[in-house]
């Protein structure tokens, strides 16, 4: 599963979610973007 998490939650979170494809809004590039853009382009690409 390909998770996204956002800039609020700790980066940390990602290791309590071993086995899923875990990435932060930083990683990706869309640091900044507004939650209406970011929910629209985390929807192309994220499960969660």
């Amino acid at each position: 599963m390909r998770v996204l998490l956002d800039e609020c939650l700790p980066r940390k979170l990602k290791l309590a979610l071993h086995g899923h494809e875990t990435w932060t809004v930083p990683e990706v590039g869309w640091a900044g973007t507004k939650n209406g853009a970011l929910l629209r382009l985390a929807a192309t690409q994220f499960d969660v």
